[in-house]
């Protein structure tokens, strides 16, 4: 089982879980596309993996555009030649309660965490359907499996991933093409998301919680690396993510 030679786009690649996967897969023997909208965080990260001796290519990307995640994956054509996996791992989190009626960050989640990995199927749909393989990895939360008080839009969000997921992967097999899914539904993971929460009580809970229990985005990369080198008759589709120190 092994990594070694796979070529994987990754999406919200230039912080947390996305470039600690990336750096773990490269340092694997997998070929990295990397994806996100900051320039010059793909442009360090890029060159963290190529100092270690690592395969990479990136390219600035907005997932909201379907045009591109097509892009990034032709990208991954044009310099390795071809696509093995997506990891949808783009993401963002502005938690309130609803009666806070917060619906531009709503539908920036919907955009982001919906939109954005559907625009990534999309993207690399053909390709997986043509060559009778692939996998689509896809970061939904610890929230897209239960439900809780603050989360109901980024919640429903990453419970329509779960479904999405599923489906995709029993429509393959269906029509025998061969594609695996996996979701990952982390918890407590030390990232960036916490940033784009502007209400004031949601935060203080969320930043209470994570200065408690949280661990570090490498957790997630070790199951991505695990996921992906499963052979190809094999498909772990779920994995929950706990800080053990998590209730």
């Amino acid at each position: 089982m092994t990594v070694n030679n796979k070529i994987v786009v990754i999406t919200g690649a230039s912080s947390g879980i996305g470039a600690a996967s990336a750096k773990l897969l490269a340092s694997h023997g997998a070929k990295v596309v990397l994806g996100a909208r900051r320039q010059e965080r793909l442009e360090a990260i890029a060159a963290d993996i190529q100092t270690q001796g690592g395969q990479v290519a990136y390219r600035v990307t907005d997932v909201t555009k379907a045009a591109d995640l097509v892009a990034l994956v032709e990208l991954a054509k044009n310099e390795f030649g071809g696509i093995d996996v997506i990891f949808n791992n783009a993401g963002i989190m502005p938690t309130s309660p609803i009666s806070a009626l917060k619906t531009n960050e709503w539908d920036a989640m919907i955009d982001v965490n919906l939109k954005g990995v559907l625009n990534g199927v999309a993207a690399v749909m053909p390709s997986f359907t043509q060559q009778k393989h692939g996998q689509i990895i896809t970061t939904s939360s610890v929230a897209g499996i239960k439900s809780f008080v603050g989360s109901g839009v980024y919640g429903a969000t990453k419970f329509a991933v779960r479904n999405l997921m599923e489906v995709i992967r029993m429509e393959s097999v269906k029509e025998k093409t061969n594609i695996r899914t996996t979701s990952l539904y982390p918890a407590a993971i030390n990232t960036e998301l916490l940033h784009t929460i502007t209400d004031d009580s949601s935060r203080q809970g969320m930043n209470a919680l994570y200065n408690a229990v949280g661990i570090s985005p490498e957790a997630v990369a070790r199951v991505v690396d695990f996921a992906i080198a499963q052979p190809a008759d094999v498909n772990v589709n779920e994995f929950t993510i706990y800080p053990t120190a998590q209730a």
